[in-house]
């Protein structure tokens, strides 16, 4: 993919994602350096193209939920399974309502969304420790978050919109890595994948005074008052500051300069389409004890 097509966000100490495919027929996908260096995961965030969807969904796009064809979409699933060198039928579904439920997933939950019948609602992230499972969560604006546990080889994948955020989801996730796995904060390397950047999110007051209680003693950090009621709100910084506060090293934080509503042409954006839109996706699998 031609690198002119994005636009990004300058900060000299944010650890950008590269690309990972651009094989003719197959989607173009971003990996963040930090998560492969682990040499435990297999991961991407795709993009909007490589996929075979028209319209309002051309042409990646993820959701069967919007009104896209189907077939279209299986096709888009096929093509990322063999991107990630795996098959449809080992991909677990998020079912997203903004909350900050985390469900640990095993061997049976295999297909669950895609291939077969999934049979839990209202989670937004997932956590496993079963090679080859791979977690997948959707976007199209909201903040996908990455955690891989180097000492327990256990990986999480959660979506955290503003809701999310103020709820701390990534403590949540942390947390529920900590009870199933054992898991350690300190031992995590995390993401914060592509979303809506500070300057474009803009939100009410009432959100504003969510996030101000919240983070108390860091809002001018979080939020930029513009006047009328009106807030920007950085949820990368947000969700940041919640991964450090629940003990992840920073130096261990990669944190996205790419935003969906700067670059609708090249990732899907809810606010600068008006909801016209697919979804983007967020997947990780742990490798095989002999691929490390």
């Amino acid at each position: 993919m031609e690198q002119y097509k994005l636009r990004w966000k300058t900060n000299q100490k944010e650890q950008l994602p590269c690309w990972k495919e651009e094989a003719a027929g197959r989607p173009w996908l971003l990996e963040y350096p930090a998560l492969a260096a682990t040499g435990l995961v297999e991961h991407c965030f795709t993009t909007r193209e490589g996929g075979v969807s028209k319209g309002i969904f051309s042409t990646m796009n993820l959701s069967f939920t919007r009104g896209d064809e189907p077939e279209a979409v299986k096709e888009n699933y096929a093509r990322l399974a063999k991107a990630l060198h795996t098959l449809p039928e080992r991909f677990v579904f998020t079912d997203q309502t903004h909350t900050t439920n985390v469900r640990a997933v095993t061997e049976e939950d295999a297909g669950k969304g895609l291939t077969k019948e999934r049979d839990y609602w209202d989670v937004d992230g997932l956590v496993t420790n079963v090679p080859g499972l791979v977690l997948s969560t959707f976007y199209a604006d909201c903040v996908p978050l990455f955690f891989v546990d180097r000492k327990h080889r256990a990986i999480g994948l959660s979506h955290s919109g503003w809701r999310g955020t103020v709820k701390r989801m990534g403590k949540v996730t942390l947390e529920t890595m900590r009870q199933e796995y054992g898991t350690k904060p300190q031992d995590v390397v995390c993401a914060i994948g592509p979303s809506i950047c500070g300057d474009c999110y803009e939100v009410s007051a009432d959100v504003a005074e969510a996030f101000m209680q919240e983070f108390a003693g860091h809002e001018q950090e979080i939020l930029t008052e513009k006047g009328a009621g009106k807030y920007k709100l950085d949820l990368w910084e947000a969700n940041r500051r919640v991964l450090t506060d629940a003990g992840v090293a920073e130096k261990y934080i990669s944190c996205t300069s790419l935003c969906t509503c700067c670059n609708p042409d090249v990732l899907f954006s809810h606010r600068a389409t008006d909801g016209k839109r697919g979804n983007l996706g967020a997947f990780m699998y742990l490798k095989e004890v002999a691929d490390r």
